[in-house]
């Protein structure tokens, strides 16, 4: 059992120990962060195995990018003894039937807290790092798109879909971590082809009943029939705020928007919505592009390129990399931090790339002309005389 009353950090040190040996631990967070790292925010630890062996994973989550270190328990618990006090100002551990939270005022007095769960924790199963979900599968949304039975067990032929979900929150909550927005103020998410709403319900209810965003999340489905199945479903949960509209990218007026999420927009259509989130304001853009068909025809690559590009695929692979370079660089320019890696491929597409976009709380005039050159330079090195965003971009600007 662990203690009714925390005094010290031995105490707090010894139920960390004491949980882990009987796994009951979910997450450790240290945060208030007061080290030399500027660019450092907090640490999340999560316990999980790697090569059949039990450790904690941690993760130090910069402003830019995220680190991870994995330590057996011996070693991380001495790793966190000399994290908490000097270096973090604040620590929430989350057990599977309690939380705890350490804090340390400006002039260094402890103060440590004891109390149930908000909800019910559910342990990693073997603290296994598949098994470490974002999403917890017995949510009702998740029967009612039947990802999972109605003894809410995962359905097979599913679990593509699952892995999906999880990832998509998981690159989500990274984001909204160092986004400049205020966790506690209700986001509004704006979802561009929502199809069968997966992502749209998961990002609802993450929000909703994960971290207590009374969040407004709106999916933007172009077939009508769709949009209509997503609005019964949604009134048949708990899931106000959540509605479903027919239309598109193009006929959604732009009013303020937190999130702005396209998944498999196709060609300039992934132009229109990041236009589309950086004039609704967006704090966070995340979109998988598809079909990359405005830029290729315009490229005139160098002569010693054309042996490599009289390959198709290369010329279409050549032609993808600029495209969603200059897209990134052109959120770059308009006040984001940007990423562009793999995502998990979506049903009907085999492409698995997404760009991430999180708005930067200062924005740098020499950074910003720097990353305009770029541009240009590319632009030229490749003779492209229009790419759509920039295009949408000045016409706004106008």
């Amino acid at each position: 059992m662990s203690p009714a009353v925390l005094n010290t950090l031995e105490d707090f040190y010894s139920l960390l120990s004491t949980s882990l040996k009987n796994q009951s631990v979910v997450k450790l967070l240290l945060s208030k962060y007061r080290g030399e790292d500027k660019s450092l925010n907090r640490i999340s630890i999560r316990p999980i195995t790697l090569q059949n062996e039990a450790v904690l994973s941690f993760v130090f989550e910069h402003q830019t990018n995220h680190i991870t270190k994995n330590y057996d328990y011996l070693s991380a618990l001495d790793e966190i003894k000399t994290l908490i006090g000097d270096t973090f100002k604040s620590a929430y551990l989350t057990l599977l039937d309690r939380e705890v939270q350490i804090e340390f005022s400006k002039k260094g007095k402890l103060q440590i807290s004891l109390h149930k769960a908000k909800q019910s924790q559910v342990a990693p199963a073997n603290h296994n790092r598949e098994k470490n979900r974002f999403v917890d599968i017995q949510r009702p949304f998740l029967t009612a798109l039947k990802v999972t039975d109605k003894q809410q067990k995962l359905i097979p032929a599913m679990s593509n879909k699952w892995k999906q979900i999880n990832k998509f929150i998981e690159v989500f909550n990274q984001a909204l971590e160092v986004s400049p927005h205020d966790k506690k103020t209700p986001l509004n998410v704006v979802d561009f082809g929502s199809g069968k709403g997966y992502l749209t319900f998961a990002i609802h209810d993450y929000l909703r009943h994960t971290i207590n965003n009374d969040a407004q999340v709106t999916g933007v489905e172009l077939r009508q029939g769709l949009a209509d199945l997503c609005n019964e479903t949604a009134a048949t949960l708990d899931h106000q705020g959540l509605e479903f509209v027919c239309g598109d990218v193009k006929t959604h007026a732009p009013k303020q928007t937190d999130v702005m999420i396209a998944l498999h927009a196709c060609d300039i259509a992934t132009d229109y919505a990041i236009h589309y989130g950086i004039r609704a304001g967006a704090s966070i853009i995340m979109c998988s592009p598809c079909c990359h068909k405005q830029i290729r025809p315009q490229m005139q690559s160098p002569e010693l390129f054309q042996p490599m590009l009289q390959y198709g695929v290369h010329l279409g692979q050549q032609a993808e990399m600029v495209t969603d370079s200059l897209r990134a660089l052109l959120l770059e320019a308009n006040g984001y931090s940007t990423k562009v890696f793999e995502f998990i491929s979506l049903e009907h597409t085999n492409k698995n790339k997404m760009i991430l976009a999180v708005k930067k709380s200062k924005v740098n005039a020499q950074e910003q002309a720097k990353v305009l050159t770029q541009i240009a330079n590319i632009k030229a090195y490749y003779n492209i005389q229009d790419h759509c965003l920039e295009s949408l971009l000045n016409e706004s600007a106008l």
